[in-house]
Parts: C-alpha cells; sequence; structure tokens
C-alpha cells in the first residue's frame, strides 16, 4: 500500500504546530517551573517564590517564565505590586495529545499495510 499522502502531509502540519511547544518545553528548567505552577494551582506563584526554590538567579527566572508566556503556556496576572504567574497549557497538551494519537494511528497504518 502507497504512503497515505493526504493523511501524512496532516500530520506533519500537526507537528510543525507542536514544534515550538517541544522546543520550549523540552528545556528542564521550564519543566521545573511549568510543574512549581501547576502545583501553586489557581493563586499562581511570583518570581520571588520561583527563585527561593531554585539554584538560578531573579533574571533567569524571569526569562525562561517570558519564554513560557510567549508560548501560550502560562499565564501572569497583577495583584498589587506582584505579579503571579499560572498553569495554562491544558488546550497545548491537548493539541500535542491529538498529535500522538494521529502519529500512532498513522504508524499502525503504515505498518500494517500489505508490502509491494
Amino acid at each position: 500500500m502507497a504512503l497515505n499522502k493526504t493523511k501524512f502531509k496532516k500530520l506533519q502540519s500537526m507537528f510543525n504546530d507542536c514544534s515550538q511547544l517541544f522546543i520550549v518545553m523540552g528545556d528542564v528548567i521550564r519543566q521545573k517551573i511549568l510543574l512549581q505552577l501547576a502545583e501553586a494551582g489557581a493563586d499562581g506563584i511570583n518570581v520571588g517564590e520561583l527563585t527561593a526554590k531554585s539554584s538560578l538567579s531573579r533574571p533567569a527566572i524571569s526569562h525562561h517564565l517570558k519564554v513560557l508566556k510567549e508560548c501560550g503556556l502560562i499565564t501572569s496576572e497583577k495583584t498589587g505590586t506582584q505579579i503571579f504567574y499560572k498553569a495554562d497549557y491544558k488546550r497545548h497538551l491537548e493539541k500535542i495529545g491529538d498529535f500522538v494519537t494521529k502519529a500512532l494511528d498513522f504508524i499502525d497504518e503504515v505498518e500494517n499495510s500489505p508490502s509491494s
């Protein structure tokens, strides 16, 4: 069976849509920050608290927060003079999940197709 080019193009497009997320989430420091934000829940956490939990400087934490925010994985909310960061990655994880599901379906189709 020939490779289904339409399905492959769709899969390729889905991968391209997720590629920036893979890059951003591939950094160990950002992974730790994302987990800390998830643990903080709806209240969020500020830069000072994140810095206290890390061996990194405040500017380094701020840089990682900026990258995560630009990618849409987190949000920020100003309360008084402080900015609290919150996890906002459910829709992104769903997008990655959809890609993984489609990729597995495609692989199954290719592996189970008769050889030419």
